[in-house]
């Protein structure tokens, strides 16, 4: 209904789980390195919990999806089963064969079998239960059992159990004290901020092919307030609120649009889910009590001895040396050192334990507030000079390069392999780096008057996820059947670089430059339209980059250097 009016080529509010959305806050980022730390040694059983619609299941799926061929993992969705059928479902997600009326003992044997031989193929074996809330006591103790198969040193089944709040109250029932006893890792997803919740809208936008700014500041904070950050919630309100823009002819949506929006959709929602109506004349509407955050160290420090598996003693005595022994200097002036600064302590994503960063570093990365500098430099960077305008990063400010803001995971940074400014925040501090060069497990990064060299690890801690990306833009326009002139020559030259192919030498767009936009836009999971519209543009022009200064640099080109 509104997809065209507002420029989308899909709907950016779906409540459809897809890994294309996964918004990731500091939050989902912890939740993702718990589950991924959980494929390492040891065994038994990973919790992590939260309200409905924080993206749990979500997050879960993203990080299944890129698992690599030394895991064997299966997923277990809305289970209702008794122990009987429990066990039938992980033989049936593994592939393996049972008799019609086989046993309780015959499906564990069954099991056992497949863990033995996962276990000398060095393949790990992963189980994650979604809705765990609902499994009986008896279900969840025979899952127990299950994760009693175990060589001498080490569990063959790690199970990730994924559920609402109840799943919490559940396991503190004397009957589970048991199980209750061996999940070391646990992890509660949290609402976003409202901070976050105007990333999440910005990255849905951008992701549809839309304007970032479309929802006012105003109309973010209603959304936030009304939704408790509940990202479910917030796609529900997202979408109502561009429906109203759309009927009142409206380019953008305003704080009254995102309010009625919220008042529809919350009207809906069970009590306690929400804004709720008032039933005096003071307002429209009243909060909810917002979520307390569970940071206890006790719960951190068996998160980590859980993920570090059989060595976790002796992991947790060495944390401290280990993080204060690794030097961070700086390759040209002022020089950064560990080793003769006291530490600022922050909380790792990997582990829930307290890492410390050298004050020394920490006032170097945050010394520079100023966004418009920080992308003068990313220009400085390609060999140009950039006035104001440029520095703004505003579309059109510039016919030689395109600046675009992005959220998104360091993955992506590193694929894209071109500099960018990346936004870092630590105790209500924000400040701008360029994203100079990657590599291994280290990095540089310039603020503007050093180059920083620093753990990977410790840079992904700080980042918000916001960077601001430039490249070298060439085609102008958009580009359709039947166009012709310069700009169509160059984008056949183009797609014929990156598909392998030979181009055509005329400047016709026709109906084999057509399929050949459509043939890129499969490769590259976008709307198939065979138009060249901004989105294919761009991503053709990142991946034909003229000489561009890469951040990747490879061991070898390392040492020579």
């Amino acid at each position: 209904m509104y997809k065209d009016y507002f420029g989308f080529y899909e709907v950016p509010f779906s409540i459809v789980p897809s890994a294309r959305y996964l918004f990731l806050s500091q939050r989902h980022r912890e939740a993702m390195h718990h589950l991924q730390a959980g494929l390492g040694q040891g065994g038994g059983f990973a919790m992590l919990t939260g309200e409905v619609g924080t993206g749990k299941t979500t997050v879960a799926k993203a990080m299944l999806a890129s698992l690599d061929d030394k895991t064997a993992s299966g997923f277990i969705l809305n289970p209702t089963f008794s122990s009987q059928d429990l066990l039938e479902a992980i033989c049936d997600e593994f592939s393996l064969n049972y008799h019609e009326k086989a046993s309780l003992k015959q499906l564990s044997q069954a099991i056992y079998h497949y863990l033995i031989d996962n276990d000398q193929q060095g393949i790990n074996t992963l189980l994650v239960i979604d809705e765990a809330q609902h499994l009986s006591a008896e279900v969840l103790e025979q899952l127990r059992l299950l994760t009693n198969l175990e060589t001498d040193d080490h569990k063959l089944l790690k199970v990730l159990l994924i559920g609402q709040p109840e799943l919490q109250e559940k396991l503190r029932t004397t009957q589970l004290r048991q199980l209750a006893q061996r999940i070391t890792g646990r992890y509660h997803l949290l609402p976003l901020t409202e901070g976050e919740t105007r990333q999440y809208i910005e990255f849905r936008l951008s992701t549809a092919g839309g304007n970032m700014s479309l929802f006012s500041k105003g109309a973010v904070s209603v959304i936030n307030q009304a939704s408790q950050g509940i990202p479910r919630l917030i796609n529900l309100i997202g979408d109502k609120a561009l429906q109203y823009a759309y009927h009142s002819g409206e380019k953008s949506v305003s704080k009254l649009q995102a309010q009625k929006a919220c008042e529809d959709i919350l009207s809906f929602q069970a009590p306690g889910v929400g804004l709720q109506r008032q039933n005096n004349s003071h307002g429209l509407f009243e909060f909810i009590s917002t979520y307390a955050m569970p940071a206890l160290l006790g719960i951190a420090v068996a998160g980590g001895l859980y993920w570090k598996g059989a060595d976790g003693l002796a992991w947790l005595s060495s944390l401290s040396n280990q993080q204060f022994a690794e030097p961070v200097s700086a390759s040209t002036t002022s020089p950064v050192s560990a080793s003769t600064t006291s530490p600022k302590a922050v909380i790792s994503p990997d582990d829930n334990v307290a890492e410390p960063y050298p004050e020394d570093l920490v006032r170097s990365l945050f010394n520079r507030e100023d966004k418009i500098s920080a992308i003068q430099e990313l220009y400085a960077v390609w060999g140009y000079k950039a006035d104001l305008l440029d520095g703004l990063c505003e579309e059109s400010s510039n016919s030689s390069f395109e600046c675009q803001k992005y959220l998104g995971t360091f993955a992506q940074i590193e694929k894209q392999n071109l500099p960018v400014v990346m936004t870092l925040y630590l105790d209500r501090q924000q400040s701008y780096v360029v994203l100079y060069q990657v590599s291994g497990d280290q990095v540089q990064v310039l603020n503007g008057q050093q180059r920083i060299s620093m753990p990977k690890s410790w840079l992904e801690q700080l980042w918000t996820g916001e960077y601001y990306s430039i490249w070298q833009r060439e085609l102008q326009i958009t580009l359709r059947l039947n166009q012709q002139g310069e700009q169509v020559r160059l984008l056949d030259e183009k797609l014929s670089k990156v598909l392998g192919s030979t181009p055509s030498g005329n400047d016709v767009f026709d109906q084999a430059l057509k399929h050949k936009v459509e043939i890129f836009q499969r490769w590259q999971n976008i709307h198939v339209d065979g138009i060249a519209g901004q989105i294919t543009l761009r991503k053709l022009e990142l991946l034909t980059q003229s000489n561009p200064p890469f951040i990747r640099v490879e061991r070898s080109q390392e040492e020579s250097l």
